[in-house]
């Protein structure tokens, strides 16, 4: 998936820098939904043990933590390349779904122009049943459209690309009654996430005055600034579980213009106040893995945990990835890496940082080092789902005890060739 120049939420043939509007849309079907909104015990009888969503070769999968039941869905849709999973709707069972169909970008068109002219679908899918509709047909803003930030049972915020613009719109589920949510010129929104009482949301804005951090209701109005300051990007946000504070990242981009590290930061909801939990950039935030028949990668954020602690993949000291970031040229395929795994060396560690008191403890460990990241906790807080590479590899997803214990490795993907973007689905407390 996708997001500017730097980062992308889905996965895509190539990672990223940030800059470049486009993958940004697709980002919040991942950064905004890390965990769903918990189901009642009624609603989601059939869902009592832990599983997950991933993808794999552009699919999307369905897992239970313990690695069976894997499926892989195929909705047999005429002209779609890709499917990706978007936000639980509160029923517990039905999930949006974004399609897309073949890319209008490669070679002698430009990512940055032509991406965005790709055009995309959302759908509803009831696992329960099985059924599968489209949705958002109707007055439709643009060819491509991706989800951002479900609001309720019918509306939806959406993120709309028109001439390289892109904008939020709040929209009714068969997409008509189109509001504003962000103004056009204002710069792109995107990193949606909603607060516990599902009154306030929380984005980050790439403005011209760079990465900012905001929170609004959920009309866009009673704007908000968390975090904005020149030289600093910010990105990706998340709601503390008790609602006072958000999450998010900040990348010195002018020392590195491939956003590959990030120091962890807290902000108030109310921006009274700005926290940097770590130093030294200490998050690796643009993952990229693979070599170059298997490039891919995406961004990093931290995530909560049910008590108030933050997970997030900390590098190893000296650390380097192995696609190296070409600054000196332009950008045309939205990645403008070479690879050089002679240069690389170390790799990360999935932590548990308290924001009480600033400890942070390790919870997986390899000799030789490794690649861990794209990490969450499970809805009932026993699980921790991760993503772990070396170099020269694509990733396979890893499940662990809450505590870092009992790791065990669930799946490598289609054919062994990576598997990515896992997340949580809700289950019954």
């Amino acid at each position: 998936m996708c997001e500017p120049s730097c980062h992308k939420a889905l996965t895509l043939p190539a990672p990223d820098r940030r800059g470049s509007l486009a993958v940004a849309c697709l980002l919040p079907i991942f950064l905004g939904f890390v965990s769903g909104p918990r189901a009642s015990a009624e609603d989601q009888k059939f869902a009592t043990h832990a599983r997950f969503f991933f993808t794999s070769q552009g699919k999307t999968a369905l897992v239970n933590a313990d690695g069976s039941g894997l499926q892989y869905f195929n909705f047999e849709k005429p002209g779609q390349a890709t499917w990706q999973p978007g936000p639980m709707f509160p029923d517990g069972h039905r999930v949006l779904f974004l399609s897309m169909e073949p890319r209008r970008d490669g070679p002698g068109r430009s990512f940055e122009e032509y991406y965005t002219q790709t055009p995309t679908h959302l759908w509803v899918h009831d696992l329960e049943s099985g059924s599968l509709e489209e949705v958002c047909t109707k007055e439709r803003l643009a060819p491509f459209i991706t989800p951002a930030l479900l609001l309720g049972d019918d509306r939806i915020l959406v993120q709309v690309v028109r001439k390289q613009v892109g904008q939020i719109y709040s929209v009714r589920l068969d997409g008509t009654d189109a509001r504003e949510f962000t103004k056009a010129g204002e710069g792109l929104p995107y990193g949606l996430s909603l607060s516990p009482d599902r009154q306030r949301v929380a984005f980050h804005l790439a403005s011209p005055q760079g990465y900012q951090v905001w929170t609004s209701d959920i009309d866009g109005s009673k704007r908000v600034k968390v975090a904005a300051q020149p030289g600093h990007l910010y990105f990706g946000t998340s709601w503390s579980p008790d609602g006072r504070w958000i999450l998010y990242v900040d990348c010195i981009d002018g020392d590195d213009p491939g956003h590959d590290w990030a120091d962890v930061c807290l902000g108030r909801a109310d921006g009274s106040e700005h926290r940097v939990l770590t130093s030294g950039q200490a998050m690796w935030f643009a993952a990229t893995y693979g070599n170059p028949q298997t490039r891919g990668g995406g961004s990093n954020v931290p995530v909560w945990t049910r008590d108030g602690s933050i997970l997030f993949p900390r590098r190893l000291p000296g650390s380097k990835v192995a696609w190296e970031f070409q600054p000196q040229r332009p950008d045309v395929d939205h990645f403008n890496r070479d690879y050089k795994p002679e240069l690389a060396r170390g790799g990360t560690e999935i932590c548990r940082l308290d924001p009480r008191d600033g400890r942070i403890t390790a919870l997986t460990h390899n000799n030789p080092p490794a690649w861990d990241f794209r990490v969450s906790e499970s809805s009932d807080g026993k699980q921790i789902v991760f993503c772990r590479t070396i170099t020269g590899e694509s990733p396979a997803i890893w499940v662990m005890d809450a505590d870092g214990k009992n790791p065990r490795q669930i799946t490598r993907g289609i054919d062994d060739r990576g598997a990515d973007h896992p997340r949580w689905l809700p289950q019954l407390p």
